[in-house]
């Protein structure tokens, strides 16, 4: 039987396991290459995208990622995970840093600034809310976040956000935004879907709003798996093998 996967380097992958609970689903922490190999899908968190790819870097784990993905599993990726799994990504560190790719999509890291300009916003969530019910509308909680500046033709844009004109953004990401936004406002994509891979630029974790989630554990039958295989109920034991948790910052 397999489980709900959530890379467990360092990051807010407790509070994707808590939303999962919620749900009446059991998540497993994933730190080891070879633990990929017990769960159907998987969920990237947030956190320090730079170190949480070093570590991924350290454990090996970018081949079995890669692999995962290219195989098909359902791969969810918020704000820092949104970067690894990016083919291209700009504003990043000196000496730049490793991706999983697969999602065909220029993302800007730290596209909204500094900590403290960390934000929440109401977006349009249209085929969220046709799926999962509820409001129209979802509060995206946006913490040092990046924001995708363009897509490939495969991608299906989920939700985006517009970026007043006044609002300061990190180095020249508000030059990078898409060209046609010529108002006082930028337009910046922050939800995409692609196959199998789905990327949100703000934390669903963070809210008591489990449609994401809900979306997310859907894929797995929309992408070819078999829903009874891809999701255990929380209560099942797990014979993983637990390695230390990381107390590292959390966002990215």
């Amino acid at each position: 039987m397999a489980f709900v996967g959530v890379l467990a380097l360092q990051g807010s992958f407790n509070e994707h396991i808590a939303a999962l609970r919620r749900l009446g689903v059991k998540g497993v922490e994933i730190r080891k290459p070879e633990q990929l190999e017990t769960v159907a899908s998987l969920i990237i968190p947030g956190g320090e995208s730079t170190t949480m790819a070093k570590l991924a870097e350290y454990h090996n784990l970018f081949p079995a990622l890669r692999e995962f993905v290219k195989m098909g599993k359902p791969v969810w990726g918020t704000c820092a995970g949104l970067i690894f799994l990016a083919n291209k990504a700009t504003g990043q560190k000196i000496g730049g840093q490793e991706l999983i790719g697969g999602l065909d999509c220029t993302v800007h890291r730290n596209f909204f600034g500094s900590q403290i300009r960390s934000f929440e916003a109401e977006l349009a969530v249209p085929e969220l809310a046709a799926k999962e019910g509820g409001p129209e509308v979802f509060r995206g909680v946006f913490i040092r976040a990046p924001a995708i500046l363009d897509v490939g033709p495969e991608v299906k844009v989920l939700a985006d956000y517009l970026v007043p004109s006044n609002e300061a953004l990190d180095s020249n990401s508000a030059v990078e935004a898409q060209e046609e936004n010529t108002g006082s406002e930028k337009k910046v994509i922050v939800a995409v879907r692609q196959r199998n891979l789905l990327a949100t630029a703000f934390h669903p974790e963070l809210t008591a709003d489990t449609r994401w989630h809900s979306y997310f554990l859907k894929m797995a039958t929309e992408t070819g798996e078999e829903a009874s295989s891809s999701i255990v109920a929380v209560g099942a034991d797990l014979n993983l093998d637990q390695q230390p948790k990381i107390d590292l910052p959390i966002f990215q």
